[in-house]
């Protein structure tokens, strides 16, 4: 029996998923005989996608269930402070659509893999396809499951957890059959459903905090009483915690460790999502320079206003169950934060907040897997499995490893295998992602910008990078003490002392670049397959500095606000 859910929930979702249907479906007709016959028609849509469709894309891929739940969650127990990862997020998008875009389409690269092959050797294009597969599937693919159908079971009552796991997927899979062409258009309907569905129940969220507390049904009045009820809720930077500081405090700055994440952490972290990453730079490899750089900034723009849809209804979820309304939170679990919130909504409502999630949910596992079975088919399959393959054979090769991939994710999610409830969403993404990220991103920008840079220096650097998060996060208080000129440790809820990640993440750079850099110094002064870097590659059109500006203005006044 569906819990909260009426006959006019029902229509509106089921609107949403046959105009998805079939828009995709009409997409996927009217270029098949492309799609089944292009690899790269099928993997990058090569040529096809607008700038307002590759903005779109990237922002419905990017928002997912741990966006909704996670960031939502983190929100209801840290505030505002989370938004760090949108805002900064909005204005690492700027650097890659000025710098590290006109490099790629400059040296026609439609793989993360394959710029690392040329720029490297096959070497450390193998090594990376490598850690990139088992980050997507492990970490971001489970994460999408599990907190997506958490989120949906919630609203449906708990009792069909695994039932919508597996619709979720394929619903997934169905869309990213079609190739990226039908991601990438599906999602600019996905991306209006989540931010016009998104942004009206942020409105109706904050009316009800106004109606409760007996000021009617007004947003202005329901946001000016979150400020003044928690206002704690609404600082951007934590301040490091003082001796005798309480667990709660304590768990924050581990989680958003104040200004020191401002100086590298949340740089490195963005910088390597935004721009070394196969599942967002893929939108944009297969078009030109101005319509790449446009559809980029326009995914920037729309990522300020982010927050606002996902983030804020966590502090409204806060400041209800903080006053005695939303009792089955029990004590304080966030990441059921979102589900609690939509349960306020009136009929039909429920249901276009069932469409949204489900819409940012099935838009990120699309553009996953798809990007899963980019890298797989492209860099691995074809180079060292069979270099004979025709390009039918290739897109089908792509369609297997989309199937195979959500039958691994969902093993593993099934029983929450990895602990992501445990963790927390949001955090168990960004955590393990960071792994990663130190070297991969040491290599991309060395790579890019520094001639001298050795092959040899880029798998040295992936490994050190690796070595040294999983130093840092596993091994350091326990070698090195908890407090040390490098970092301070703190207790975290479970008694155990535990480095900022952040930190972990910017001692783990600065490392890996430095040993590149030793390594690199034994080579030649200009590698041979360095890339030529030209000031004209850069220069910007009079619209893209409009734009660039006009999102400069708006996040320096949101940090001026609630610095």
């Amino acid at each position: 029996m569906l819990k909260h859910i009426s006959t006019a929930d029902i229509l509106v979702f089921f609107f949403y998923f046959i105009i998805v249907s079939c828009y995709g479906y009409f997409i996927y007709r009217k270029k098949k005989s492309e799609t089944n016959n292009s690899s790269h028609s099928f993997f990058l849509a090569e040529g096809s996608l607008t700038w307002w469709a590759i903005g779109a894309s990237i922002i419905a891929s990017n928002i997912s269930a741990e966006q909704f739940i996670g960031m939502s969650g983190d929100g209801f127990f840290a505030g505002i402070a989370v938004a760090v990862y949108e805002w900064v997020g909005a204005a690492a998008l700027i650097i890659v659509a000025v710098f590290f875009m006109p490099v790629y389409i400059k040296n026609k690269i439609f793989t993360m893999p394959q710029f690392l092959e040329n720029r490297y050797n096959s070497g450390v294009a193998l090594v990376m396809s490598i850690f990139w597969l088992l980050l997507y599937i492990f970490i971001n693919l489970t994460a999408i499951l599990y907190l997506g159908a958490l989120a949906i079971n919630g609203l449906l009552g708990g009792e069909y957890f695994h039932e919508i796991m597996i619709g979720l997927a394929i619903f997934g899979a169905i869309i990213a059959l079609g190739g990226m062409r039908v991601v990438g258009y599906t999602d600019v309907i996905q991306v209006g459903v989540l931010v016009v569905g998104g942004l009206a129940i942020t409105y109706l969220s904050l009316t009800i905090v106004s109606e409760k507390f007996g000021f009617g049904t007004n947003v202005l009045t329901g946001f000016n009483l979150l400020l003044k009820d928690a206002p704690d809720h609404f600082h951007l930077i934590f301040k490091k915690p003082a001796a005798g500081a309480s667990s709660e405090t304590i768990t924050k700055y581990l989680i958003l460790p104040g200004f020191a994440m401002y100086v590298s952490g949340q740089w490195i972290s963005n910088l390597n999502y935004w721009g070394c990453n196969q599942y967002i730079t893929q939108r944009a490899l297969g078009a030109n320079i101005t319509t790449a750089r446009t559809g980029i900034l326009f995914a920037s723009l729309l990522k300020i206003l982010m927050p606002v849809i996902v983030m804020l209804p966590g502090i409204v979820a806060f400041v209800l169950y903080k006053h005695g309304h939303l009792p089955q939170l029990g004590n304080g679990g966030k990441d059921g934060a979102y589900s609690a919130i939509l349960s306020f909504l009136p009929s039909g409502l429920k249901g276009l907040s069932l469409a949204v999630l489900t819409a940012a949910i099935v838009a990120s596992l699309a553009g996953k897997i798809n990007s899963i079975a980019t890298i797989f088919t492209l860099d691995i399959y074809k180079k060292y499995i069979s270099s004979e393959a025709t390009e039918r054979k290739m897109v089908w090769t792509g369609r297997a490893a989309i199937l195979f991939s959500l039958l691994i994710a969902v093993a593993f999610t099934w029983n929450d295998v990895l602990g992501i409830g445990s963790a927390g969403g949001y955090t168990f993404v960004q955590k393990y992602s960071s792994f990663v990220s130190p070297g991969v991103l040491a290599t991309f920008l060395l790579g890019m910008f520094w001639k001298r840079t050795t092959a040899e220096a880029a798998i040295i650097g992936i490994l050190v990078g690796f070595g040294a998060s999983v130093f840092f996060n596993e091994f350091a208080v326990t070698m090195l003490g908890h407090e040390t000129w490098l970092y301070t440790a703190f207790r975290n809820a479970a008694g155990e002392y535990e480095i900022p990640f952040f930190i972990s993440l910017s001692w783990s750079f600065l490392i890996t670049v430095i040993i590149m850099v030793a390594v690199s110094f034994a080579g030649p002064i200009v590698n041979a397959k360095a890339i030529t870097v030209e000031s004209s590659m850069f220069k910007l059109k009079p619209s893209s500095v409009i734009l660039i500006a006009v999102i400069l203005i708006l996040l320096s006044a949101i940090y001026i606000r609630f610095w």
